[in-house]
């Protein structure tokens, strides 16, 4: 069983899910990861565009699935958005500067995290989108490490969130 606080929502368009993020981006701060799991197409894009549009990302916001990093210059925090699909190696993240990354003055999209999950730091959100058979989208967040858990109760405590306690015991994949 899993530290941390679980709570959830269900979208059921895309601009609901940007919506969500939306409401996530005034808590992130220098430093926050936020691993992003959930099949091809379940929305892990989509939630970060949401939350580039509301830190003030001009541009397209498009997944880096061949590019490993995109990076995205605001005026207030800078967006760092991986997506570790297509590496098979954990060394290959040395390669794609991963940790340097990590540590510079941005937050951290990171999908399909949970490839290298142990080579993730030790404080990060994690959200896991699963897509029902109607479209709908539930998005669990769970959080690892005290920062993560602030995080997510400060993101819980918004009413544009519409996030809610999970019954979810335990966090399993």
């Amino acid at each position: 069983m899993a530290n941390g606080l679980t709570y959830e929502r269900v979208t059921t368009s895309s601009d609901a899910t940007k919506k969500l993020a939306a409401s996530l981006a005034s808590y992130l701060r220098p430093g926050d990861v936020v691993i992003l799991d959930g099949d091809l197409g379940a929305g892990k894009t989509q939630f970060v565009q949401g939350v580039a549009a509301a830190l003030g990302v001009h541009g397209a916001v498009t997944s880096p699935t061949f590019n490993i990093l995109l990076e995205y210059e605001n005026d207030t925090l800078p967006l760092y958005h991986f997506d570790l699909y297509r590496l098979d190696d954990p060394n290959e993240l040395e390669d794609v500067g991963f940790y340097d990354t990590l540590e510079g003055e941005g937050v951290c999209f990171i999908e399909w995290g949970r490839k290298f999950i142990e080579k993730m730091p030790t404080d990060y959100l994690e959200l896991r989108f699963v897509v029902d058979s109607e479209g709908k989208r539930r998005i669990l967040a769970h959080s690892y490490g005290e920062r993560a858990r602030r995080l997510l109760f400060l993101w819980a405590k918004n009413p544009e969130s519409h996030l809610m306690k999970s019954g979810v015991n335990a966090w399993i994949w």
